[in-house]
């Protein structure tokens, strides 16, 4: 059973950027969505080029990442403020969370297939969840990122694992369930439900808009 890690893992279907936006609304910043965007996605650029960034853990990566795009944005806000309320909300969904990859764990063998900067593995270990899963597939580590199909290969192989037995639960549409889809793989779509699918063929076998949900889809 493979999961995404950053949406999924840490919160019920929304993506850091929609998350560090409400953040920095909610601590004076006056951007739009659109407009905010833009520079989110520079500082995530940033961040994988940043020094040492492959021993950093879940919240010295949410320091990084707040310090780099408010330093990018025309108006100023506090970077811890907006730190410390993304890590505070994250950590929320990861408590209600661990017990349920507890117990999947005991009846599953799982991987995490996540598009990440090079320290998947210290931000699962500071969140307590690294220990319930028996492949870590970084993609700044092993070279492929979603949606190529080789990273989920990879991390099948990982598990010895057959695609057609497998499930992949994710909240990017492209990179999580069409890519994982196309593979043979069953796949849980985690979005919240106001979230239009794309257009396509591609139906998930099952969604749902909390993670906690997923038990129920696999009984």
């Amino acid at each position: 059973m493979l999961f995404d890690f950053g949406g999924t893992l840490d919160a019920d279907g929304v993506h850091w950027s929609p998350r560090f936006h409400a953040a920095y609304r909610a601590v004076g910043g006056g951007l739009d969505f659109a407009a905010f965007d833009s520079f989110f996605k520079a500082s995530d650029e940033a961040l994988t080029r940043l020094p040492g960034i492959r021993t950093l853990g879940f919240r010295a990566a949410i320091d990084a990442q707040a310090r780099l795009v408010v330093g990018l944005l025309p108006d100023r806000v506090d970077a811890g403020v907006l730190a410390q309320r993304l890590h505070a909300e994250a950590l929320e969904i990861v408590a209600r969370n661990r017990p349920i990859l507890e117990r999947l764990a005991r009846r599953y063998r799982l991987g995490v297939v996540s598009n990440f900067t090079g320290n998947l593995r210290p931000c699962l270990e500071e969140l307590g969840l690294a220990r319930f899963f028996a492949v870590l597939s970084d993609s700044a580590v092993v070279g492929w990122s979603k949606p190529d199909p080789r990273i989920f290969a990879h991390t099948l192989a990982a598990l010895q694992a057959l695609p057609q037995r497998a499930w992949m639960v994710g909240d990017n549409f492209e990179a999580d369930i069409r890519a994982a889809a196309g593979l043979g793989l069953r796949t849980c779509w985690l979005a919240p439900s106001d979230r239009a699918p794309p257009g396509g063929e591609v139906v998930p076998t099952a969604r749902i808009s909390r993670f906690p949900d997923v038990e129920r889809v696999l009984e």
